[in-house]
C-alpha cells in the first residue's frame, strides 16, 4: 500500500476544508471497499480524511420523512425499529448486502459509493477503462458472467454492487451532500450515472462533496414490499440479478408500485415503465408477468450473460408475487 496523509476530522466543515488541499484526497468511515482498493493499487490518495467521527449517524423521522445519516452503519440501519416500520424493503436489502462483520463496519454513505466488483477493475494486470480510462473493457469480450444488461456502453459493461441503494432508489429516496459551496440535494436516480464515454465516474458528486445523509419520504408500501436476491450462494455473494418490489394494494387492486433491479447495470436501474402498468390492475400473476415483460425492454446479454434475460424477469414476477403475500 502507498504511503498518504492521514487527517481525522472532528466537523463537517474541517473534512471539506481537508479535503480541498489535494485532489487526490479521499473520505474514509468504515473503509470496507477503500481499503481494498487501496491495497490492490487501484486508487492511491495522497491524503485520507477520516470522517468516522463526524456526528452523522443519527436516525431521525420528522415531517413524514425518515432522515438518516451518512455515516450510520449497515447494521444499525438494519435493526433500526423506525426502518423496520417505515421502510422494511430498505431493512431486507441491508440485510442481504453482505455479512455481519461487514455490516457492522460500512456505513450508508460509503455503501452507496461503493465501487463495481468487476474482476477486471480488480486485476491491475487487465485492461479496464474505469480503473484506467483508454485501456479498454476486458469484460466485453472476456468472461462476463456478472455484468449489466441494460444501460452499458461500449466502454464499460461492469454493475454496480450495493443492496442498499437498489432498495432507496425504489422508495424515492434523496441524497444531501455538502460541498465548497454549499448544501444540495440529489435524487437518488440521478447520483448514479451509466458509464458512457466516461466510466470512470461513477456518481454525479462534484469534485470534495460529502455525503451527509439520504432522506426517505412516507409511501403506503411498507405492508407489500420484498427485497429478492439470486446469487450463486446464500452468504456473502453479490447479485447476479436481484429486485426491490413494493406495492400498494387496495382491495386486491394496486394504486401503486415501485420496482428496482440490481446486479443488472452500471447503476441501480429503476422499471418505471413496468411501475405504471400495474397501477390499477389487479393482484394476479398475469399482472406481474406483463409488467416483467415491459421491464426487459432494451435489455442485452453478453456471452456469458444472457441467462440474465429469463432470470430478471422470472425474479420480478416472485418478488412481486411475495411483496403481494400471494405466496
Amino acid at each position: 500500500m502507498i504511503q498518504f496523509q492521514y487527517t481525522r476530522a472532528t466537523e463537517a466543515r474541517m473534512a471539506l476544508d481537508a479535503i480541498s488541499k489535494d485532489q487526490s484526497s479521499m473520505f474514509i468511515a468504515g473503509g470496507t471497499n477503500l481499503v481494498d482498493l487501496m491495497k490492490r493499487g487501484i486508487v492511491t490518495p495522497e491524503r485520507i480524511v477520516d470522517i468516522s467521527r463526524l456526528p452523522l449517524n443519527k436516525i431521525s423521522y420528522e415531517g413524514k420523512v425518515l432522515k438518516i445519516g451518512s455515516l450510520a452503519l449497515n447494521s444499525t440501519v438494519a435493526e433500526n425499529k423506525l426502518v423496520q416500520h417505515k421502510h422494511p424493503l430498505l431493512a431486507q436489502a441491508l440485510n442481504a448486502g453482505a455479512s455481519a462483520q461487514i455490516r457492522n463496519m460500512a456505513t450508508v454513505g460509503g455503501n452507496i459509493l461503493q465501487r463495481t466488483r468487476c474482476h477486471y477493475f480488480y486485476d491491475t494486470s487487465l485492461p479496464c477503462n474505469k480503473r484506467e480510462p483508454g485501456t479498454g473493457c476486458g469484460a466485453l469480450e472476456g468472461f462476463n458472467r456478472m455484468h449489466a444488461i441494460f444501460g452499458f456502453s461500449d466502454k464499460c459493461i461492469a454493475v454496480h454492487p450495493s443492496d442498499m441503494s437498489v432498495a432507496l432508489l425504489a422508495l424515492d429516496a434523496t441524497v444531501l451532500v455538502e460541498g465548497s459551496k454549499g448544501q444540495r440535494r440529489i435524487p437518488f436516480g440521478d447520483f448514479h450515472r451509466l458509464p458512457g464515454d466516461k466510466p470512470e465516474i461513477d456518481t454525479n458528486l462534484l469534485p470534495g462533496e460529502l455525503i451527509l445523509g439520504v432522506e426517505v419520504p412516507d409511501n403506503g408500501f411498507a405492508k407489500n414490499s420484498h427485497y429478492l436476491k439470486v446469487r450463486d450462494r446464500a452468504s456473502y455473494a453479490f447479485a447476479l440479478v436481484s429486485v426491490a418490489a413494493a406495492l400498494q394494494i387496495e382491495k386486491k387492486v394496486i394504486k401503486d408500485a415501485r420496482i428496482a433491479l440490481g446486479g443488472v447495470a452500471h447503476k441501480p436501474w429503476r422499471l418505471a415503465e413496468a411501475e405504471r402498468s400495474l397501477i390499477g390492475k389487479p393482484v394476479s400473476e398475469a399482472s406481474f408477468q406483463q409488467a416483467a415483460l415491459l421491464a426487459m425492454q432494451g435489455a442485452k446479454g453478453f456471452k456469458h450473460n444472457e441467462f440474465k434475460l429469463k432470470l430478471a424477469p422470472n425474479s420480478i414476477v416472485q418478488a412481486l408475487k411475495v411483496a403481494s403475500r400471494m405466496v
